[in-house]
């Protein structure tokens, strides 16, 4: 597995997502405070990208991570579906390390 380095914290609004492409992999990741959750940008259902607009993930609220293609929605702290055609399933997650104001992912 290498160590990526995805952006800075600030990059990503608090509150706020964004997408990235690394390794040939659709990465979404989201930032709560100095917590940032990254999962594989697929959802669980169809396979398709979660992001109708480049970036947006989130629903209106900021609440959950929102599949734009079917309306299902993800804990954002676990990417677990809880809402939609796939409930109980999950979007794959990806390990996240911020070291001094640096997100890095491994894949």
């Amino acid at each position: 597995m290498a160590r990526h380095e995805l952006c800075r914290l600030d990059d990503i609004a608090d509150g706020g997502s964004a997408g990235f492409e690394v390794a040939r992999t659709l990465v979404l990741a989201v930032r709560k405070g100095t917590a940032v959750y990254a999962y594989v940008n697929s959802c669980p259902h169809v396979g398709t990208p979660l992001d109708m607009w480049p970036g947006r993930f989130l629903t209106r609220d900021g609440s959950h991570i929102l599949c734009a293609t079917h309306g299902a929605l993800f804990r954002i702290e676990d990417g677990h579906c809880v809402a939609g055609p796939c409930v109980g399933r999950g979007l794959t997650p990806i390990d996240v390390a911020v070291q001094d104001d640096v997100v890095k992912i491994s894949l």
